[in-house]
């Protein structure tokens, strides 16, 4: 029995001092400055759409909104895709970020044939950025997205883009 008390007050111990640890370091990698807007290009696949327009905005010292605009005027078909996402935003080593974040969006498409279609979907997000001296900030990220459309019980598409954004 002593060594189980013995063995439960090491594990509680550990544990206070891990944290401890873990809340030092979460406080000095999260003081950063995200610029307060960014507006540029995400080059990215975009589920058929291609690049997309992207705007963030700063919210607090680590949390964004990041809003996408990609449409697509094809003789083939007609659409677009809006996205907005929240994130939290984590220094890794003076201007060099990492991010990850939850959201929402909305895609429409018209075929020549009058097929047509709109869905909601949930995005997540996850990337790594760098700010220059100069304003601007280039990023590598992977989106998956998930919703349910008229011809698909579940989609699941996912991306990867790379992003140029002027800061201001």
């Amino acid at each position: 029995m002593r060594y189980f008390i013995n063995s439960k007050i090491t594990v509680m111990k550990t544990f206070y001092l891990s944290l401890v640890f873990f809340l030092a370091f979460a406080n000095v990698s999260l003081a950063q400055n995200i610029s307060d807007n960014a507006i540029g290009l995400r080059f990215g696949s975009s589920h058929g759409l291609g690049s997309e327009i992207s705007y963030q905005r700063k919210l607090s010292k680590i949390n964004r909104l990041e809003g996408n605009l990609g449409w697509s005027n094809s003789s083939d078909y007609n659409a677009y895709k809006i996205t907005g996402i929240y994130q939290w935003v984590w220094n890794i080593e003076d201007n060099f970020n990492w991010y990850a974040g939850v959201g929402a969006g909305i895609e429409n498409w018209n075929s020549k044939n009058n097929d047509s279609d709109s869905f909601l979907y949930a995005s997540g997000n996850v990337g790594i950025e760098y700010e220059f001296d100069i304003p601007l900030l280039l990023s590598l990220d992977f989106r998956p997205e998930i919703g349910k459309n008229n011809y698909y019980n579940d989609t699941f598409n996912s991306n990867v883009a790379l992003a140029i954004k002027y800061l201001f």
